[in-house]
């Protein structure tokens, strides 16, 4: 898969101190998800037992032992997968993950 808007990543865990411990945990996931090739969303979902496939191509992953959530948007045919947010899970519950 090719994910776009890396730097979405990198800024989340580099903007705060108290983000800091999110560089590994979304590393992991972002060097895993380069390697997938998830034709539909039941890829995603068995690669990633605990990611929640939504409507739309939307996809919302579980990092750092649920403390980090990323909501993604994928475009299968292409193989391509776009960060739509990173935050923590309070963060999360404050958004609609199907219209960010």
């Amino acid at each position: 898969m090719r994910i776009i808007a890396v730097s979405t990543l990198k800024v989340f865990w580099t903007g705060k101190p108290e983000y800091r411990d999110a560089e590994k945990p979304v590393l992991a996931w972002y060097r895993e998800v380069l390697r997938a090739d998830w034709a539909r969303p039941a890829g995603a979902k068995a690669q990633f037992g605990n990611a929640s496939i939504l409507r739309d191509g939307r996809a919302v992953f579980n990092i750092g032992g649920n403390k980090y959530r990323i909501v993604v948007w994928v475009n299968y045919p292409y193989r391509v997968v776009y960060i739509r947010f990173i935050g923590t899970h309070a963060r999360y519950d404050a958004i609609d993950a199907q219209t960010i």
